[in-house]
């Protein structure tokens, strides 16, 4: 789309402003831009997090890499998208970001599924589970979202366990290639590639709590 025949980097004039929100690699990342900034052509790279529910309600995190001038230009545009909008540094930064947040978002996933499985096989009711931790110091969005939906068995994708799955592959070559043993994350990571492999990848991800319950 970008770099290929009859991608951007053919017609976009010096100047202008490529905003990538795709979720790839930070080398990838950079090495488009750099390739974009032979033509004069600026990138930023500014994948999100809030699920479909933050772009429709225009909510969404937004993590930017990239020149911050370059941001300033195309701000009042992501703010349209966005109500957290984030300069994190250079190209790439934002890739980064974003798989530091895929990193949390899977292991709490997994760590909320647990946790009511736990509660449902002591014979203690998830739901009231679910109502303490809420008022607590292990409250999360997840814990509140996709806690609820893990209780009503409702795995209408907001995030479906086969795009996580490729955004944690992501993350853990990253991780590899930077020497960090990131072996908590390659656990979830494995449990949320079951749910894709064994149930169905176009399941909402929080559908690990049925993986775990079978």
């Amino acid at each position: 789309v970008l770099l290929g025949a009859g991608g951007v980097i053919h017609g976009a004039q010096p100047g202008s402003i490529v905003v990538d929100m795709s979720t790839i690699s930070p080398s990838a990342t950079r090495e488009m831009a750099a390739r974009l900034a032979e033509r004069g052509v600026e990138m930023l790279d500014a994948p999100v997090s809030g699920g479909e529910q933050g772009a429709i309600a225009g909510t969404l995190s937004i993590m930017v890499g990239g020149n911050a001038a370059a941001l300033a230009r195309v701000r009042p545009l992501l703010d349209l998208l966005g109500s957290n909008i984030v300069h994190v540094g250079g190209h790439g930064a934002g890739q980064v970001v974003k798989a530091c947040n895929q990193i949390v978002v899977a292991q709490t996933i997994v760590g909320v599924a647990e946790a009511l499985q736990l509660a449902n096989r002591q014979g203690v009711d998830p739901a009231r589970v679910r109502e303490a931790l809420l008022g607590g110091f292990a409250y999360s969005k997840i814990l509140d979202v996709h806690g609820q939906r893990m209780l009503d068995d409702n795995y209408t994708p907001g995030f479906k366990a086969r795009l996580h799955t490729k955004d944690l592959g992501i993350a853990l070559a990253e991780a590899e290639a930077h020497g960090l043993d990131a072996t908590a994350v390659r656990a979830a990571a494995d449990l949320i590639r079951r749910v894709a492999e064994e149930i169905d990848g176009e399941l909402d991800h929080s559908a690990v709590f049925r993986l775990l319950g079978d």
